[in-house]
């Protein structure tokens, strides 16, 4: 891999470490209505990259296909979603932001909030990695600055997911420094998550269209099953909404001016 696929790879790890690293500035908890406006605009950033960087370049490399090219897109939406289900399934954690929720298990509760961020960071990386096995192969279906893109905007949506893990174990007394590095740890899936996905691809170079499918519904699970609950709940939630508008316009911008 060259540097600047590297580069694009650790870019939203990067953004989750900034994140976390507000445990050192802020007081030791977030208010409800923050937490509302950062989950709303990182679920706009991911729906804005699940179309525009994922499932449209998916429907476009499938295009000599005629009218049946919405098969691999449909096919590895459907079998993203299906991935997550099972993961969220097997996997013992807790709803961000919530308290006691999630399969029964004799895990603590901060150990099931850092595995329920690390679940939803693991699409993320796929979802980066797809993009940037795509320009390692040296196909024109996405440019290196759309792929940049997509690695950005993820990185922003990742800035406030670290401070969720952060800060709320920092509220329960563990120490800043523990709690920094749980949150960066909490992150550290999505470069393991898109390494993987390059290397997969180098496989099966004629997967494109599914995995970027797969990555959009990878990531757009996550948006429905956590995010979008999380950010309307109690009062105040148009906070959510607002914020998700904000987060879906600049993932579009991004992709449309850089892509």
């Amino acid at each position: 891999m060259t540097p600047q696929v590297i580069i694009g790879i650790l870019i939203p790890l990067a953004g989750t470490s900034l994140g976390s690293a507000m445990v050192f500035f802020l007081k030791d908890s977030i208010s409800k209505n923050i937490q509302r406006i950062l989950t709303g605009f990182a679920a706009g950033v991911m729906v804005a990259a699940s179309f525009w960087s994922l499932l449209q370049p998916a429907l476009e490399s499938a295009e000599s296909m005629g009218k049946l090219s919405f098969i691999p897109a449909a096919a590895g939406f459907l079998i993203g979603i299906g991935f997550l289900l099972v993961l969220d399934m097997v996997t013992p954690h807790m709803h961000m932001n919530k308290e006691g929720e999630g399969p029964k298990s004799g895990l603590k509760r901060t150990t099931k909030l850092i595995l329920a961020v690390t679940l939803h960071n693991i699409p993320e990386g796929m979802a980066v990695g797809v993009v940037y096995a795509n320009i390692i192969a040296g196909n024109s279906l996405i440019s290196t600055a759309g792929a940049m893109a997509l690695a950005i905007g993820i990185a922003i949506q990742n800035f406030p997911e670290g401070a969720i893990v952060s800060m709320p174990l920092r509220g329960e007394g563990m120490s800043k420094g523990k709690t920094f590095l749980y949150g960066v740890l909490s992150g550290a899936v999505e470069p393991v998550a898109a390494i993987i996905t390059v290397l997969a691809f180098s496989l099966v170079s004629a997967s494109l269209p599914y995995m970027l499918a797969f990555a959009a519904g990878a990531m757009l699970y996550v948006v429905v099953e956590e995010l979008i609950p999380e950010m309307s709940e109690g009062e105040h939630s148009n906070l959510g909404t607002i914020a998700f508008s904000f987060g879906f316009v600049l993932m579009m911008i991004l992709d449309v001016a850089l892509g």
